[in-house]
């Protein structure tokens, strides 16, 4: 089955297979704004602003709720999409009760990414000192899709984008969708992803 990100698809210097440019998709959680007509939304601006900055392009963002379901929701219909390379949320990873970004999302990984979080910590820890521990960012892939939850401010999504994500999704896009391109692609059902 083919795909335009066959038309993107190629190897980087290394050999390594990665899909440039890439389509993404930004979901931004939060009660308080999800009821505004114009929202303010730092953390999703600034996710847009550090993909595009290096050439790839925002298929679709979206507001939700911080409710487990709506979050879930989002995220499962953007991964399903063959026009998405890379999701990122942003809001609801701290500790409060409805802090449940990671919970909703990591009930759609196929795979875990654990070094994301560990490596986004560790740079936070930088920046922020001992409130870095009170993240809970991680990644993972689902439907073939590299995910990221990020927390809500700009400066840790400008972080997380400009020193982890950005640089290294094009690769990690172009491994969790090799197999589509030799021909051995899954249907959504597949993935353990329904409800």
């Amino acid at each position: 089955m083919s795909s335009d990100s066959d038309d993107r698809r190629s190897t980087d210097d290394h050999g390594h297979d990665i899909i440039d440019p890439l389509s993404v998709g930004i979901v931004t959680v939060s009660s308080s704004r999800a009821g505004e007509d114009d929202p303010d939304d730092p953390g999703g601006d600034t996710i847009q602003a550090c993909f595009e900055a290096e050439g790839h392009e925002v298929q679709e963002r979206l507001l939700v709720r911080d409710d487990y379901s709506s979050i879930r929701t989002a995220v499962r219909g953007l991964v399903a999409r063959r026009d998405i390379d890379v999701v990122c949320t942003t809001g609801g990873t701290g500790v409060t009760a409805d802090d449940v970004s990671p919970e909703a999302t990591s009930a759609l990984f196929e795979r875990e990414l654990p070094g994301f979080g560990e490596l986004f910590r560790s740079l936070s820890w930088e920046e922020v000192g001992t409130r870095a521990m009170a993240s809970r960012a991680t990644a993972g892939i689902a439907v073939d899709t590299p995910v990221f939850c990020l927390p809500g401010s700009k400066s840790a999504c400008e972080t997380a984008c400009t020193e982890l994500i950005v640089p290294e999704t094009p690769h990690l896009a172009g491994l969790a969708t090799r197999h589509r391109s030799n021909g051995t692609d899954r249907s959504l059902d597949e993935y353990g992803t329904g409800d």
